[in-house]
Protein backbone atom coordinates (compact mmCIF):
# COMPACT_ATOMS: atom_id res chain seq x y z
CA UNK A 1 0.00 0.00 0.00
CA UNK A 2 1.41 3.33 -1.06
CA UNK A 3 1.39 6.11 1.52
CA UNK A 4 -0.21 9.33 0.39
CA UNK A 5 1.99 12.36 0.76
CA UNK A 6 0.95 15.93 0.55
CA UNK A 7 3.40 18.19 -1.12
CA UNK A 8 3.75 21.47 0.71
CA UNK A 9 4.81 24.59 -1.12
CA UNK A 10 6.21 27.77 0.30
CA UNK A 11 4.22 30.24 -1.74
CA UNK A 12 3.94 32.86 1.01
CA UNK A 13 6.66 34.27 3.25
CA UNK A 14 6.44 34.43 7.04
CA UNK A 15 8.91 37.33 6.98
CA UNK A 16 6.65 39.39 4.71
CA UNK A 17 3.68 38.31 6.84
CA UNK A 18 5.33 39.80 9.93
CA UNK A 19 6.35 42.95 8.04
CA UNK A 20 2.76 43.40 6.90
CA UNK A 21 1.60 42.63 10.44
CA UNK A 22 3.23 45.88 11.50
CA UNK A 23 0.51 47.50 9.38
CA UNK A 24 -1.89 44.76 10.46
CA UNK A 25 -4.29 47.08 12.19
CA UNK A 26 -5.19 47.94 8.58
CA UNK A 27 -5.52 44.25 7.64
CA UNK A 28 -2.49 44.04 5.33
CA UNK A 29 -1.23 40.67 6.57
CA UNK A 30 -4.72 39.17 6.39
CA UNK A 31 -5.11 40.23 2.76
CA UNK A 32 -1.70 38.72 2.03
CA UNK A 33 -2.67 35.35 3.49
CA UNK A 34 -5.89 35.20 1.48
CA UNK A 35 -8.34 36.39 4.13
CA UNK A 36 -9.99 39.41 2.48
CA UNK A 37 -13.12 39.48 4.65
CA UNK A 38 -11.24 39.64 7.94
CA UNK A 39 -8.71 41.99 6.30
CA UNK A 40 -11.55 44.38 5.49
CA UNK A 41 -12.93 44.07 9.02
CA UNK A 42 -9.47 44.84 10.41
CA UNK A 43 -9.20 47.81 8.06
CA UNK A 44 -12.41 49.39 9.34
CA UNK A 45 -11.97 48.48 13.05
CA UNK A 46 -8.22 49.13 13.43
CA UNK A 47 -7.44 45.44 13.86
CA UNK A 48 -10.48 44.86 16.05
CA UNK A 49 -9.38 47.76 18.23
CA UNK A 50 -5.79 46.47 18.19
CA UNK A 51 -6.72 43.32 20.18
CA UNK A 52 -7.05 41.09 17.09
CA UNK A 53 -3.89 42.65 15.72
CA UNK A 54 -1.90 41.57 18.78
CA UNK A 55 -3.43 38.07 18.73
CA UNK A 56 -2.45 37.75 15.06
CA UNK A 57 1.20 38.04 16.04
CA UNK A 58 0.88 34.44 17.25
CA UNK A 59 -1.45 33.28 14.43
CA UNK A 60 0.82 34.24 11.50
CA UNK A 61 2.61 30.85 11.31
CA UNK A 62 -0.75 29.06 10.99
CA UNK A 63 -2.03 31.59 8.42
CA UNK A 64 1.22 31.14 6.46
CA UNK A 65 0.88 27.34 6.46
CA UNK A 66 -2.75 27.58 5.31
CA UNK A 67 -1.84 29.98 2.48
CA UNK A 68 1.01 27.68 1.42
CA UNK A 69 -1.45 24.77 1.15
CA UNK A 70 -4.10 26.84 -0.62
CA UNK A 71 -1.92 28.66 -3.17
CA UNK A 72 0.68 26.53 -4.99
CA UNK A 73 4.01 27.96 -6.06
CA UNK A 74 4.57 28.88 -9.67
CA UNK A 75 6.52 31.06 -12.04
CA UNK A 76 5.00 34.27 -10.62
CA UNK A 77 5.85 34.87 -6.96
CA UNK A 78 3.02 35.66 -4.55
CA UNK A 79 5.41 37.46 -2.22
CA UNK A 80 6.90 39.68 -4.92
CA UNK A 81 3.43 40.43 -6.31
CA UNK A 82 2.28 41.52 -2.85
CA UNK A 83 5.36 43.68 -2.29
CA UNK A 84 4.66 45.41 -5.61
CA UNK A 85 0.96 45.84 -4.76
CA UNK A 86 1.50 47.21 -1.26
CA UNK A 87 4.29 49.62 -2.12
CA UNK A 88 3.77 50.41 -5.83
CA UNK A 89 0.21 49.24 -6.49
CA UNK A 90 -1.08 52.67 -7.39
CA UNK A 91 1.28 52.60 -10.37
CA UNK A 92 0.25 49.10 -11.48
CA UNK A 93 3.70 47.56 -11.00
CA UNK A 94 2.18 44.31 -9.69
CA UNK A 95 0.05 44.07 -12.84
CA UNK A 96 3.06 44.62 -15.10
CA UNK A 97 4.88 41.90 -13.14
CA UNK A 98 2.02 39.45 -13.76
CA UNK A 99 2.03 40.27 -17.47
CA UNK A 100 -1.23 42.21 -17.40
CA UNK A 101 0.10 45.10 -19.48
CA UNK A 102 -3.21 46.73 -20.46
CA UNK A 103 -4.52 47.00 -16.92
CA UNK A 104 -1.03 47.92 -15.72
CA UNK A 105 -1.09 50.97 -17.99
CA UNK A 106 -4.62 51.82 -16.83
CA UNK A 107 -3.52 51.55 -13.17
CA UNK A 108 -0.47 53.70 -13.93
CA UNK A 109 -2.45 56.57 -15.44
CA UNK A 110 -5.44 56.43 -13.07
CA UNK A 111 -3.68 55.82 -9.74
CA UNK A 112 -4.93 52.28 -9.34
CA UNK A 113 -8.19 52.93 -11.19
CA UNK A 114 -9.03 55.74 -8.77
CA UNK A 115 -8.25 53.44 -5.79
CA UNK A 116 -11.15 51.10 -6.60
CA UNK A 117 -8.87 48.83 -8.62
CA UNK A 118 -6.32 48.89 -5.83
CA UNK A 119 -8.98 47.72 -3.37
CA UNK A 120 -10.09 45.03 -5.84
CA UNK A 121 -6.51 43.79 -6.07
CA UNK A 122 -6.22 43.62 -2.28
CA UNK A 123 -9.16 41.23 -2.35
CA UNK A 124 -8.11 39.13 -5.35
CA UNK A 125 -4.33 39.24 -5.84
CA UNK A 126 -3.72 35.68 -4.58
CA UNK A 127 -6.29 34.32 -7.05
CA UNK A 128 -4.86 36.47 -9.85
CA UNK A 129 -1.36 35.10 -9.24
CA UNK A 130 -2.75 31.54 -9.10
CA UNK A 131 -4.46 32.09 -12.45
CA UNK A 132 -1.29 33.50 -14.04
CA UNK A 133 0.68 30.51 -12.72
CA UNK A 134 -1.87 28.02 -14.09
CA UNK A 135 -1.77 29.71 -17.53
CA UNK A 136 2.04 29.69 -17.66
CA UNK A 137 2.32 25.93 -17.13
Amino acid sequence: MQAMTTQSSDSHSKVLGYVLWIFGFMGAHRFYYGKPISGTIYFFTLGLLFIGWIVDLFLIPAMDAEADRRYPEGHTSYTLSWVFLVFLGFFGVHRFYMGKWVTGVIWFFTCGLFLLGYLYDLWTLNEQVSEVNREST
